[in-house]
């Protein structure tokens, strides 16, 4: 089990700052005053800081993109804090672990007066079970959990896990703050300071861009990029545009759970605005990861009567026709059938008539109990028989 109790999470931490280690580990910043990026939560005066920087904990839920500070913060907390910190990783540690660090923790409790703070790195990966153990603990203070995922909580964590904690969404990091990350990493000693590296601001600035916000993932591109360049005779590496392109050509495409609801939706929400471009390429990414084309095409018949309907009754026609051509054709000629359906129910008139006409006539069957059917509309032959 990955478990790291006390400030040896620190500790243990700061022995991995060896030469050897990865760029991002060595530039892990350790105050609040080094964090970069996550302002929306973290700047001055913001619930979170507060909660940190008066070792005030609650239980808490970090959620967001990989490489946005999640377990970084963890690793400030578990500096800052005089709480017993606790490190458990979700993909490794079992119920039994679990209720080990419970009992420690009221030991440390009843014999210390002293506080548990419970680190669960990727708890989305926790069962339903292991997930309850903490219930009841969590309730009554016996721990302090902070959990940190990438996953939508409200999806992937218990409700009564989610109602009990306080939820601090990470967001991906913004241009300018990747370009200062990369500019301490070439700058501080324990990064690349002791490397003479010549790179031009456009070229960081496109490693930046390339990174989609992930810090670990930009530390680790400019990493590769000095170490697989030869130095000149002056001892210098000069990073050029063909190796920038090298180093940051591989990305994995995210897409979870969390990711196909939320891609569906802005696929849906695209169409509605009439924004055809923005449609298609959410359109891509959908195709791209995999999901079942037969999905989408579902998704657009729906569109075409609850967006579109009565302003143009052929937009159902041809969702339909799409749909049909998928199963007829199938992937990857299929694409050409679905984006043809995406731009037509972009470019068409909106009207939601019929979605409101259902649903308001729904309300009203649901809050009649029994009405009466008119005289006039009754089958009285069938009656009387």
């Amino acid at each position: 089990m990955n478990m790291q109790t006390g400030n040896l999470f620190f500790e243990a931490s700061k022995t991995k700052r060896s030469e050897a280690a990865p760029l991002a580990y060595r530039l892990r910043p350790t105050t609040l005053e080094d964090f970069v990026g996550q302002t929306h939560i973290l700047g001055k005066g913001k619930l979170l800081r507060r909660l940190v920087e008066t070792d005030q904990i609650e239980s808490l839920i970090f959620f967001g993109p990989p490489g946005t500070g999640k377990t970084t913060l963890a690793h400030i907390i578990a500096h800052l804090t005089h709480a017993h910190f606790v490190r458990l990783n979700a993909i490794e540690a079992k119920t039994a672990d679990l209720r080990s660090v419970i009992e420690e923790a009221n030991q440390q409790w009843n014999y210390h007066h002293r506080r548990t703070i419970v680190f669960v790195d990727e708890i989305h990966r926790f069962n339903k079970t292991q997930q309850d153990v903490l219930l009841k603990d969590i309730e009554d203070g016996t721990i302090r959990l902070i959990g940190a995922t990438t996953a939508n909580p409200i999806y992937s964590l218990n409700a009564a896990l989610v109602s009990r904690s306080r939820l601090f969404e990470f967001k991906a990091l913004s241009v300018s703050e990747m370009l200062m990350v990369c500019r301490r990493a070439l700058s501080e000693k324990q990064g690349l300071g002791e490397v003479k590296v010549s790179v031009g601001d456009d070229l960081l600035e496109m490693l930046a861009n390339r990174a989609d916000g992930d810090v670990r993932q930009v530390l680790n591109n400019l990493e590769l990029a000095v170490k697989s360049t030869t130095p000149d005779r002056e001892g210098t590496v000069t990073l050029t545009e063909e190796t920038i392109r090298e180093v940051s050509a591989y990305k994995v495409l995210i897409y979870d759970e969390n990711e196909h609801y939320d891609t569906i939706s802005a696929f849906i929400k695209s169409m509605r605005e009439g924004d055809e471009k923005q449609a298609v390429h959410y359109l891509a990414r959908m195709i791209s990861a995999g999901e079942d084309p037969l999905f989408i095409a579902r998704r657009m018949v729906v569109f075409a009567s609850e967006d579109i309907g009565l302003s143009d009754s052929s937009a159902l026609t041809l969702a339909l026709a799409v749909h049909h051509a998928i199963e007829v054709l199938g992937m990857p000629e299929a694409r050409i059938n679905l984006s043809h359906g995406v731009i037509a129910l972009c470019r068409a008139t909106k009207d939601r008539h019929a979605y409101e006409a259902i649903e308001s006539a729904l309300r009203e069957v649901k809050e009649s109990l029994n009405p009466t059917i008119p005289d006039h509309l009754r089958n009285w032959k069938v009656k009387n028989t």
